[in-house]
């Protein structure tokens, strides 16, 4: 019984000691000192030797300018047996937030003199200095430490301090020299590295570091520089200058690996610089003795060759898939090819009857989950561009079955919707988008509340859903690369259905083809009608995003860009695009970005 009565008794008092700490740290970081000072005093009374209570009490203490207090409880601290050089440092800013600068400097200096019996101390002492930014006595603390037990390496702590302290040309060299050094792993000083550079090429700190690692390539040759040049060139978007120094590390590396090269391309792609991938993809085509490898660069570059082909490139892609059909034939390891040749025999060239049979034959291969996944989608996207719903919702159904918590079933399970909605069907696609509200993969859940709004926001103010069944139909028309059509069909919704709730999704939906078809000013005309009739409904960030993109990479009027970032950032921040917008506002505003 007496047991049961000391635990307890033990756990009322954890239970209390809890309590009061919650208490101390919530009033504490909601700046009410007073209030969080009577929690903190009872508690390091109870545990004299907690030093996160401590610090926050002396904290409170000098918040409320009650600093004999805060002096008081330090001498009793430092008092008790060993003194801990951080205590000097308390100290002295507790004198120097009093103004008292020389009593101040006088304890600075003594915790310093403590690293001369104790080096170990070193690393306490220069965090807390820097802790305080009181960076001249951090550096002072860590050198010191080092040089009295070289054992001791504090030259990642030095180059931080020099950063802080403006003195970017010492940071750097500390940075690439610990790199050289093998002391650090290139990422992490990357990271650090990445404060201080921007995408301006014509940054004094870009300049800094560039000439820096010239300097070093030429002194001491090593592939190490190039790695860095290539990082610094992708800062700043300059993809061919990268791509130099990434043939110079493939030429002189033993391993002779392409990969690098392989995601300079797809960077360089993603950023619409065609014709530096291009050089890229031709590049690997030429130099790998992978053929897979080859054949991804051959499928890239087919890609480029797609961006804007005329009839005469169209044939001429065609003529080299089937220059890779036969030389590769249907195998597991190559189904990106059958892929990509369905695809293009579909929606470039309006033929989806063969790519049907190249789906069908792939699917007789001995094809994985996955595998076979990734065919049955591709087959589905044909079926339905030939308005063969049935059979595409037969296929959709089977991956979303197999692969039911996957994104992969998630896609189909969307993909079912859309069909649905492209079909009319509309409460069956409700149906399948509720569930996908809270699918893993944001963008799949996006895009489900999206649709899933459009479809009851227009169903609860027309029964009859004329509009909806239009809006459905140029959907489907654009699916199939019928965009003139759709267009037309959407000025129809415009026209005749004016004021009705599908007048902005039909006006985003008309700007968003009118875009990819280069007719820009009409484009940009029904995004800032969406900005000025309906500012305050739920595509608002949509038009301002889209915008921000047609101001920023195509009609090059970047103070317009930042605009419309900035009004995602300032007044949409549970946006899905909040993320990218305000990346791109910061680079706009020649912010470093991490």
């Amino acid at each position: 019984m007496r047991l049961i009565f000391l635990i307890f008794l033990c756990f009322s008092s954890q239970l209390v000691l809890s309590q009061e700490d919650f208490l101390a740290k919530q009033y504490f970081e909601d700046g009410e000192f007073e209030k969080a000072k009577v929690f903190l005093e009872k508690l390091v009374d109870k545990n004299p030797r907690r030093t996160d209570f401590t610090e926050r009490l002396i904290a409170c203490y000098q918040e409320l300018e009650q600093y004999d207090k805060a002096e008081e409880l330090l001498h009793k601290i430092m008092g008790q047996g060993i003194v801990y050089p951080t205590g000097y440092i308390e100290l002295g800013r507790n004198y120097a937030l009093q103004g008292m600068e020389d009593k101040a400097i006088e304890n600075y200096n003594l915790a310093i003199s403590q690293i001369e019996k104790h080096p170990n101390y070193g690393y306490g002492v220069g965090y807390k200095f820097q802790q305080y930014v009181l960076l001249d006595y951090a550096l002072k603390a860590f050198s010191r430490a080092m040089e009295l037990n070289p054992a001791q390496n504090y030259d990642y702590q030095i180059a931080r301090i020099y950063g802080e302290q403006g003195n970017i040309e010492e940071m750097f060299g500390s940075y690439l020299k610990m790199i050289s050094d093998g002391t650090v792993s290139t990422a992490n000083v990357l990271r650090n590295i990445n404060d201080f550079i921007t995408s301006d090429a014509s940054n004094p700190n870009n300049l800094k570091f560039k000439r820096i690692l010239l300097q070093k390539a030429q002194k001491t040759p090593d592939v190490i520089w190039n790695e860095l040049l290539s990082w610094l060139f992708v800062q700043q978007e300059e993809y061919t200058s990268a791509f130099g120094q990434e043939r110079a590390i493939y030429r002189r590396s033993e391993e002779r690996s392409l990969q690098r090269l392989q995601g300079l391309g797809k960077l360089a792609l993603d950023k619409r610089e065609a014709k530096v991938a291009s050089d890229i993809y031709n590049f690997i085509v030429e130099n790998s003795s992978y053929k897979r490898e080859v054949l991804d660069a051959q499928l890239n570059l087919i890609g480029i060759s797609l961006l804007d082909a005329g009839d005469k490139e169209l044939l001429s892609v065609e003529k080299t898939f089937s220059e890779l059909i036969q030389e590769y034939g249907f195998q597991m390891e190559t189904l990106q090819l059958q892929i990509a040749y369905a695809k293009f025999l579909t929606f470039n060239r309006n033929n989806p009857g063969p790519a049907i049979e190249i789906m069908e034959k792939c699917l007789e291969l001995p094809l994985n989950n996955y595998g076979a996944a990734y065919i049955k989608n591709t087959l589905g996207d044909i079926l339905v561009f030939d308005q063969k719903f049935n059979r595409a919702l037969i296929y959709y159904s089977q991956i979303q079955k197999n692969l039911k918590n996957d994104v992969l079933g998630q896609e189909a399970r969307f993909k079912v919707a859309q069909t649905s909605f492209y079909k009319g069907d509309f409460d069956w696609a409700l149906t399948q988008l509720k569930v996908l509200r809270s699918a893993t993969s944001q963008l799949i859940a996006n895009d489900a509340m999206q649709l899933s709004l459009l479809i009851s926001d227009n169903s609860l103010e027309d029964s009859t859903q004329v509009a909806l069944k239009k809006y459905a139909r140029a959907s489907f028309l654009n699916y199939q690369n019928n965009k003139a059509q759709a267009v037309a069909l959407l000025n129809d919704i415009l026209d005749n259905h004016k004021g009705e709730k599908i007048e902005d999704e039909a006006l985003l939906k008309q700007g968003q083809i009118l875009t990819e078809l280069k007719q820009y000013g009409q484009a940009e005309f029904n995004y800032l009608k969406i900005v000025e009739f309906h500012g305050q409904d739920i595509l608002a960030d949509d038009a301002h995003f889209a915008l921000a993109e047609l101001y920023n990479t195509v009609l090059k009027n970047p103070e317009k860009a930042k605009f419309h970032y900035e009004q995602i950032v300032f007044n949409h921040q549970d946006s899905y695009y909040f993320p990218q917008a305000r990346k791109r506002y910061r680079a706009l505003r020649g912010d470093s970005i991490k």
